[in-house]
This record gives structure tokens, sequence and C-alpha cells, in this order.
């Protein structure tokens, strides 16, 4: 692997940024505005239930920690998007730049946006609602961890899935967070769903995320043999989806398809 091509791919993604600042700013808007609506719900919750239960750290955590991972996605697939939008994608790959390159390009740009969105999601939640992770301390490092590494394999295999199926599949891919966060138990107990939905839960590592998250809040010792278990699961999707991708992309190569990728459709 070339890392100045790596580096090439990373500075693509800056420059665009850096030249059209209305890219950067919807990722504190979205962030301000949850972190906003579920701040004052969860405030609400503990004003009229006026119980032992807090529901800042527990409802208004749980949204922060999802959108990191909503956020590490779209990092992933927003700089395969530009490449697509901007009929780019085939001039990429005209040059020695190998999958490889190009995947790692991506995934240390997510890294540089989810890091920065996390920061302001961090301190705006701590400013508005006096909620702080720091309290938690290095315990919160292996969750995170494992939703990030969930984060990228999602981003991954959606850029194959548009990738296969051409631009007009888009719209298929926003969705993917929403549909999965019922299963992931971001909210509740992974135990009030009904057993398919639990064993649907299993195969998700976010579930075992918010599952121990849930039981460090709650003042319990943290589950760190499932945490393992959902670190197992996001290391493992995260090599099908590279893996993905390359066939997908290998696929391209072969039938000719990446040469008619700036079609709106692709069959």
């Amino acid at each position: 692997m070339n890392r100045s091509r790596v580096a090439a791919i990373v500075l693509r993604i800056l420059y665009l940024y850096r030249g059209s600042p209305q890219r950067v700013f919807p990722i504190f808007v979205w962030v301000a505005v949850d972190i906003l609506m579920w701040g004052f719900l969860t405030r609400y919750l503990n004003s009229v239930s006026q119980g032992p239960v807090n529901f800042v750290p527990a409802l208004l955590g749980a949204v922060l920690l999802w959108d990191f991972l909503t956020r590490v996605m779209q990092g992933v697939t927003m700089a395969f998007f530009e490449d697509v939008w901007s009929r780019n994608f085939l001039n990429l790959f005209a040059t020695p730049l190998t999958i490889a390159e190009y995947l790692a390009g991506l995934v240390i740009t997510a890294i540089g946006s989810s890091l920065l969105s996390l920061v302001a999601m961090v301190v705006f939640a701590r400013v508005a609602f006096g909620l702080s992770f720091l309290t938690y301390g290095l315990a919160l490092a292996p969750f995170v961890a494992v939703l990030f590494v969930t984060g990228i394999a999602m981003g991954v295999a959606a850029a194959g899935i548009v990738l296969r199926l051409g631009p007009a599949s888009e719209w298929l891919i926003w969705p993917i967070p929403m549909i999965v966060s019922p299963f992931a138990g971001v909210f509740y107990p992974i135990a009030v769903l009904p057993g398919w939905m639990q064993a649907i839960a299993a195969l998700l590592p976010p579930s075992y995320v918010f599952e121990g998250m849930r039981a460090v809040v709650s003042g319990e010792p943290a589950p760190w043999g499932r945490l393992v278990v959902g670190a197992g699961l996001a290391l493992l999707y995260l090599l099908l989806a590279c893996v993905y991708f390359a066939s997908v992309h290998k696929t391209a190569l072969r039938t000719g398809l990446i040469a008619r990728y700036s079609a709106e459709t692709v069959s």
C-alpha cells in the first residue's frame, strides 16, 4: 500500500471541505438539533417521573453514541458519494491507485469527520445539559471503538451497494441507521424485543454496546465478555464489507461497468 496515494485521497477530501464550508456546517447543525430535542425530552421525563432514574445519561447518552455511529458511516459514504456526484470515480482508477488505498483514504477521512462530530456532541451535551462522559473514564473507550468499527463496516458496505447498483441506489443508503436502530436496542433493553428481533439483535455489534452502556450508567460492572463478542462481530463485518467492495469493484472492471458509471442507473 502506497502511503502517498492514500494521503492523496485524504487531501482531496480536505480540499473539498476547505473550498466548500457548507459541507462542514451540517455536521454541527444536525448534532445540535438532535441533542437539543432529546436533551429537553430527557429533562421533561426527569421532571414528571420524580424517581431515582436519571434519563439524561440513559437516553441522551444513547442518542449521542448512535449519532456518532451514524456520522462514522456517513463519513465513508459521503467521501465516496463526492466521487460519484462529480463523475470522478473512473478518473481515480485510471491511475495506479488500488482499491485498498482508496478504502484506506475513505476510512481516514471518516476518522477525522467522526472525531470532529464526537467532540462537538460531547461539548454541546456538556454545556447544554450537563452530560459528561468523562465521569466514566477510559471504560467508555472500548464501547466507542466498537461503534466506530461498525460504522466503518456499514459505510464500506453501503458504498459497495451503490457501486454495484449505480448512483440512483443512493436512496437505499440513508435509511440504513434508522432500520438498524430498533434491533440495536439504542433506547431500550434487548429483552423487551420479541424473539425474532432478539435473534437479529444478537448479530448486531451495537446491541452489545448499548446493553453494556446501560449497565455502566446504572452502576453495574461493564459486561466485558459480551462487549468482546460485539467487537468480534464488528471486525468480522468490516472484513466482509471490504471483501464485498473489492469484489464489486473487480466485477465492475471486468464487465466494463465502471466505464459506464456516469449513467444514472446501471444494470
